[in-house]
């Protein structure tokens, strides 16, 4: 990966929708030439894919949490079957298995506190494997890298 491929992929990252074109024109590359950089990147897995960045609060979705998770076990059975069970938790954007005093991180991104109550109690509060949890809520984001 080169200075070129950098810039194409800062370019995308901004604005993934940018027609290929216009991003060889930022790049200073003919059309054809930056198809295939782009297609290349593609390729190797450097892009993985491209979605739509959506807002959390005119999503129904306005309380957003960062959850740290400790478990009471520590084998590959029983952080498999929590990972499971934030993959199917709706609440849950984002689960990220962690070094430190806990095991996991979570966002959590739900209708109002009453909602991330619910979900605290009745999904997080009941694993089995779960011992410790502490949640950060989001008050601002002056910086997030998503959107």
């Amino acid at each position: 990966m080169d200075a070129t491929d950098r810039r194409i992929l800062q370019d995308l990252e901004i604005d993934g929708r940018i027609s290929n074109v216009q991003l060889a024109e930022r790049v200073n590359l003919s059309p054809s030439t930056c198809l295939r950089r782009v297609q290349e990147l593609e390729r190797t897995g450097v892009i993985r894919g491209y979605r739509a960045v959506t807002d959390p609060a005119r999503m129904g979705r306005g309380f957003v949490a960062y959850v740290t998770v400790g478990l009471s076990s520590h084998t590959k059975s029983a952080q498999e079957e929590f990972e499971r069970a934030m993959a199917a938790a709706p609440d849950v954007v984002e689960c990220h298995n962690i070094t430190g005093a806990f095991e996991y991180l979570l966002r959590v991104e739900s209708r109002d506190l009453a909602s991330y109550k619910h979900f605290h109690t009745e999904d997080l509060g009941t694993h089995r494997h779960v011992s410790a949890i502490t949640t950060y809520i989001v008050m601002s984001s002056p910086k997030d890298g998503r959107a």
